[in-house]
């Protein structure tokens, strides 16, 4: 037993330094979804063809706008595919732990993405 420990000592480790060393994101990683509330036409087709259910209709200064609930988001991006504005694009913000479900709760605000 004291030879496995003594090799394994010297050998490079198996994991990575995270969150210190941050990792490489990998291009159409699908992260946190970004909302332009400015191309938003209020449709709400990324509301009905979620399989989810993660996005709501909510209404926000008179026009209907979607929030979603990323606790129950799989991640699957049907919003963006059904969206005919773009208004909702894909990140690589992939750090979503949290203990509180209203952290992930992503509101429709006014101006540009949130």
């Amino acid at each position: 037993m004291l030879k496995e420990v003594l090799s394994h000592i010297f050998r490079e480790p198996a994991t990575r330094k995270y969150p210190e060393v941050r990792p490489e994101i990998p291009e159409g990683f699908r992260g946190r979804q970004v909302f332009d509330v400015s191309l938003c036409i209020s449709c709400g087709l990324c509301a009905r063809d979620c399989p989810a259910k993660a996005i709501e209709m909510v209404d926000v200064e008179g026009k209907k706008r979607p929030l979603f609930h990323l606790d129950r988001c799989i991640f699957c991006y049907q919003c963006a595919e059904s969206c005919p504005r773009n208004a909702i694009k894909s990140s690589k913000i992939f750090e979503l732990a949290s203990t509180d479900k209203s952290e992930l709760v992503v509101e429709p605000k006014s101006g540009r993405g949130n």
